[in-house]
């Protein structure tokens, strides 16, 4: 099997101004805090939500949008960005297909249930489970870089 390393790109802050751009982009957000440390059972870290956008007319940047303006309806991130600064991150898809063939769902459980497997629990602000992933499907394993939230 073979092992992918995950890098983050760099964060920016959760405004508007820094969606904008991502207009047709599809793959996986994340969102967490500047400087808001949640204390997960077997770790702390500053995310806060996993979430994605599964084709190129809801995209990254309409998922954001929606969570900053609250169309969303995650209150967690809603009273999360009253408390202090948000800051988000992505992975385009387009850049995993080429090793990842199932669906971009089943992507963003694999990220959630390895969240899980480091932290303890779900992140605080994901409102739903990730459906289980059989590993003897997978041809790849990637290596996350959760440090990155902390």
């Amino acid at each position: 099997m073979q092992t992918i390393s995950i890098y983050f790109d760099e964060a920016k802050p959760f405004e508007a101004t820094n969606i904008e751009y991502l207009s047709g982009v599809v793959g996986l957000y994340f969102i967490f805090s500047q400087n808001t440390f949640i204390e997960y059972p077997f770790d702390k870290s500053r995310l806060l939500y996993i979430g994605m956008s599964e084709r190129k007319t809801n995209n990254i940047r309409n998922r954001l949008i929606g969570h900053f303006g609250g169309k969303s309806k995650n209150v967690g991130l809603m009273n999360y960005r009253k408390k202090s600064p948000l800051l988000f991150t992505y992975i385009n898809f387009d850049i995993l297909k080429a090793n990842w063939h199932f669906r971009i769902e089943d992507l963003e459980s694999y990220f959630i249930l390895s969240f899980v497997e480091h932290f303890g629990v779900y992140p605080i602000c994901n409102n739903k489970t990730g459906a289980e992933i059989h590993s003897s499907e997978l041809n790849v394993n990637f290596k996350i870089d959760w440090s990155y939230f902390k």
